[in-house]
């Protein structure tokens, strides 16, 4: 009978621990670790020595990089003549981010002729930064390249890629900062207009919460990023006076958001009531409409360039279908689709060649985390639906996306099927932990079902420890899954422990849609859910340790 009691007691005490988990409500951190360790307690977990991977051969720029391919041609053209357009995401997307393919799309149908053979435009769905990134590690040659503004093109140039300059102004646009209507007449008061460099006197201050995107692959991430440097040094925008301000803006900034649709994401909840982005998204997004807008910085205008290894007969067929986006039909379109605003805005210079604005990126890269160390853990699935070319393809591009993990960050892999194995404990990423996390990765073998919940648990608990060791950390954890949890404890019991935690989980679909589950527990802390193929999985790493780590 007292047996009876003392357990029906302890029933009771878990359930009332565990009342805010299912929903992922709020409950304590203490109490969201008392659940954590009962729940791990039925938990197999296993520690592998991680193999030293003694190999000399890391991987390149090049080698972190997916196949051209996984940037889908909106447009296919079947011309004698075709000429390939990268341009950026918002002009060659779906409706209405596509001005490009309707226009693409409409040149084909009309059998234009240049020399005597047809010309057509195949259209490539790409960031200006990304096509940055392909050419400049010689893995891709587009005939044309439309970035959103002028800066790529110069960074071109600076690494040895001689761009010829086809039309100035495509289609314009600009770019600035979002601001709340909630918290703009206070800002107002308090710091007259709204600049870059007053917005970031603000966020320093506290009075804002202002978020960016990543400058290696947003134009509006790479513009405002300029700007912030030079309200630091006016001057000089490179200094050391300026990376010195930027580390320590960087400490009290939200981290940056890897994609638009993630700020507006943060935006909508109230998290971000500051933010910047091109002016044709604003203008197209009605949720948006509680926001002001202000031009900042370089404009967009989206200049046309070719390059020396492009024939001169593509050359000159290609200026038929530049002739025809500048029409008063296709500017007018433009304008339909959000383009062609704030015509009077001049835009501002931050005074930078092309290699300025890769020096920009580097400084940005040295001091995204201001000066507070990541800890990052690696959740691998490895059950058996794992087996044979998605984890080769994992493993491929953890190692191919690693060089990008800074080596004053701590990392570490676990990986699940039934079970939970710790394959590298976690410790700052320098060369011997370089080493074992690419032997630990090579030994990554499939069995079993899929517990993934168990191995986030798991993976908090590891967190948490390494937390305690180090001051200022920060925590992230990152799981790589291809298939729904079919072992082990459930979503809906651990919600409310990982929002307590307030530990971000980036999730990555692997070969599937995201399910809801995975959406929900990466939003519950404020990260990103991603879908991921075989073929463009390093390119998800690569851009989240870009951002992150």
């Amino acid at each position: 009978m007292k047996k009876t009691i003392v357990l029906l007691l302890a029933m009771i005490l878990l359930a009332t621990v565990c009342a805010g988990c299912g929903n992922g409500g709020v409950i304590s951190v203490e109490d969201a670790r008392a659940e954590m360790n009962a729940l791990l307690t039925n938990v197999k977990v296993t520690t592998i020595t991680a193999p030293v991977d003694i190999s000399d051969n890391e991987p390149s720029v090049a080698d972190s990089l997916a196949d051209i391919s996984t940037f889908p041609l909106t447009v296919k053209g079947t011309g004698q003549i075709d000429i390939e357009i990268a341009a950026d995401t918002e002009m060659s997307s779906e409706a209405p981010d596509d001005w490009m393919v309707v226009l693409a799309n409409r040149f084909n149908q009309e059998n234009h002729k240049y020399n005597g053979k047809t010309v057509t435009i195949s259209v490539r769905q790409i960031t200006g930064g990304e096509t940055v990134t392909y050419m400049r590690a010689g893995k891709y040659q587009p005939d044309l390249y439309v970035p959103s503004h002028a800066a790529w093109g110069k960074m071109l140039d600076a690494s040895g890629i001689q761009t010829i300059t086809l039309c100035d102004r495509l289609l314009g646009n600009t770019a600035g900062i979002l601001m709340s209507d909630k918290v703009y007449p206070g800002f107002i008061e308090k710091y007259g207009e709204v600049t870059i460099k007053n917005v970031v006197e603000a966020t320093l201050a506290g009075d804002l919460n202002f978020a960016y995107t990543n400058p290696y692959s947003s134009s509006t991430g790479l513009n405002m990023l300029t700007m912030i440097l030079k309200a630091f040094d006016p001057q000089n925008p490179l200094s050391q006076t300026a990376a010195d301000k930027l580390n320590a803006y960087q400490r009290t900034s939200p981290p940056t958001a890897h994609t638009t649709a993630v700020m507006k994401n943060k935006a909508a909840k109230g998290i971000i009531d500051t933010m910047v982005m091109e002016e044709q998204a604003y203008v197209l997004t009605p949720s948006l409409s509680s926001y002001k807008y202000f031009p900042q910085g370089i404009r967009h205008d989206h200049p046309v360039f070719t390059f020396e290894y492009v024939s001169q007969e593509k050359r000159e067929a290609a200026q038929l279908f530049i002739d025809y986006c500048l029409t008063d039909k296709a500017q007018k379109l433009g304008y339909e689709k959000g383009f062609n605003r704030h015509e009077d805005y001049q835009g501002e210079e931050p005074g930078l060649d092309g290699n300025g604005y890769l020096e920009a990126q580097r400084l940005w890269k040295e001091n995204k985390t201001g000066g507070r160390p990541v800890i990052a853990l690696f959740v691998a699935d490895v059950s058996d639906s794992m087996r044979g070319t998605p984890l080769k393809s994992l493993k491929s591009a953890l190692l191919s996306a690693s060089p990008y993990i800074g080596d004053d960050n701590y990392v570490g892999l676990i990986s699940y099927s039934k079970d939970v194995m710790i394959n590298l404990p976690i410790d700052q990423f320098g060369e011997m932990q370089r080493a074992k996390f690419s032997g630990a990765v090579k030994n990554l073998s499939t069995y079993g079902r899929t517990a993934t919940y168990d191995a986030v648990l798991e993976g908090m608990k590891l967190l948490l420890e390494k937390q305690d060791e180090i001051a200022d950390a920060r925590a992230i954890l990152i799981l790589l899954t291809d298939g729904a949890q079919n072992e082990g404890v459930s979503y809906k019991r651990i919600s409310g422990i990982v929002k307590a935690f307030g530990i971000p989980v980036y999730t990555i679909a692997y070969n599937m849609t995201t399910p809801e589950d995975l959406k929900d527990l990466a939003d519950l802390n404020e990260a990103d859910a991603a879908n991921a193929s075989s073929d463009d999985i390093v390119n998800k790493l690569r851009d989240l340790f870009n951002s992150e780590l």
